[in-house]
């Protein structure tokens, strides 16, 4: 974060002065947007914006159905019954009148609290709508249950072109970001990332691949596996799964204990379930890695893949959602297309060292121009002084 990033940063701050930034999501824990919201949130108040972060309450029923409605947005099949909708309205129902909306921008995240904006009418202030997933094939009934809320909205926030929507408000385009300096991204010490492979017992012995990722069906991690035993068969190898659970997502327990199955007491396949804070052991599981795979079947963006390309890794990701924003194939790492693909991608590098190494170094370089933190809380702030004064035009 250079000297003029941080005055301009500071400047924008001024210009929000007074202004009440409320975030609303559905946990604090797990997940990219959770993670984003815990380094992004103290980051605006230290240049000056006002930036609150709160959660909508619901049980085990409601977050099955916002699960089912992630899964649908992103195009997979769910059945959805009149008995889900009814969860889904009465729980947001229930925050409407617990939940405290005091933000002068209400700035909402993804579809759990979406219906939240029917308090819009009566409490007033400009609102967002921050959509983090791929709703380009979007199950319709989902979609038109949702379209009313949405449309509301004074704007809406998409992470890549493809995402958008034929909507009746502002759109904009805000990729996601890492923070460098985060324990997640931050350089470690030879050392440190030793002890989290002792901690982990993985040897060092042979190539290790690994994918870092909430275990969830559109990670595809029984997928990976699958792409790994394939390459094992002309090249020694180690796999790691890493990833954890969240508190909005009852799915991946099953998901994991499937992954468990499949990997068997393969001793190359290293299956860990993770906190959601272990920045510093998933920093270093990245960089003790040779490879480092994103086999998504459906991605909003993919925070893991421009962690991995920031750590100089080479990086074999599903050509999906706003992976290709960061992967530009056989420039900043390699696209694939099914488990084969994937496959062939990862021998390609491993065979090929040189080729991989230029690979992350040209990746580290992408994500330094477009995917760190401070461009990030620019174009949101910048949203948030258009909103604010539409008439006006922002120049820094």
């Amino acid at each position: 974060m250079g000297r003029s990033s941080i005055e301009e940063l500071r400047l924008l701050g001024a210009k929000l002065s007074g202004k009440v930034i409320q975030n609303i999501n559905s946990t604090f824990s797990g997940g990219g947007v959770a993670e984003i919201l815990s380094r992004m949130v103290p980051l605006l108040s230290q240049v000056g914006v006002d930036a609150r972060w709160d959660v909508i309450k619901g049980d085990n029923a409601f977050f099955e159905v916002t699960k089912k409605f992630h899964n649908a947005l992103h195009g997979r099949h769910e059945e959805i019954t009149e008995r889900d909708l009814s969860i889904y309205m009465e729980t947001n129902e229930r925050n409407m009148k617990e939940l405290q909306l005091y933000g002068d921008i209400m700035f909402i995240h993804d579809p759990q609290p979406a219906a939240l904006i029917q308090r819009k009418n009566e409490i007033g202030k400009k609102w967002i709508w921050r959509c983090h997933i791929d709703i380009s094939h979007a199950d319709e009934k989902v979609w038109k249950f949702l379209e009313p809320f949405v449309f509301q909205y004074d704007a809406g926030i998409f992470s890549a072109p493809a995402f958008s929507r034929h909507l009746p408000l502002r759109q904009f385009l805000i990729s996601p970001s890492i923070d460098p300096l985060s324990d997640k991204n931050r350089e470690l010490t030879p050392e440190t990332i030793d002890d989290v492979l002792a901690q982990f017992h993985i040897p060092k012995d042979k190539p290790i691949i690994t994918q870092v990722s909430r275990f969830d069906y559109l990670k595809d991690p029984v997928g990976v596996i699958e792409a790994f035993r394939m390459v094992r068969k002309s090249i020694s190898c180690r796999l790691v799964l890493a990833g954890g659970t969240a508190t909005d997502d009852p799915e991946s327990e099953k998901v994991l204990a499937e992954v468990q199955e499949k990997a068997g007491s393969d001793p190359d396949i290293h299956v860990l379930l993770i906190p959601p804070e272990s920045n510093i052991e998933i920093n270093a599981l990245q960089r003790a890695s040779t490879i480092v795979l994103q086999k998504s079947l459906r991605e909003g963006f993919g925070l893991t893949v421009a962690e991995a390309l920031w750590k100089a890794k080479p990086v074999v990701a599903s050509a999906v959602g706003g992976i290709t924003l960061q992967v530009r194939n056989k420039l900043t790492g390699l696209l694939s297309h099914g488990i084969e693909g994937t496959a062939y991608a990862i021998r390609q590098l491993l065979t090929n060292p040189d080729y991989a190494r230029r690979l992350g170094q040209n990746g580290r370089e992408h994500v330094r121009h477009n995917f760190l933190i401070t461009r990030h809380m620019r174009d949101y702030m910048l949203l948030f002084l258009a909103l604010e004064n539409p008439a006006d035009i922002i120049m820094i």
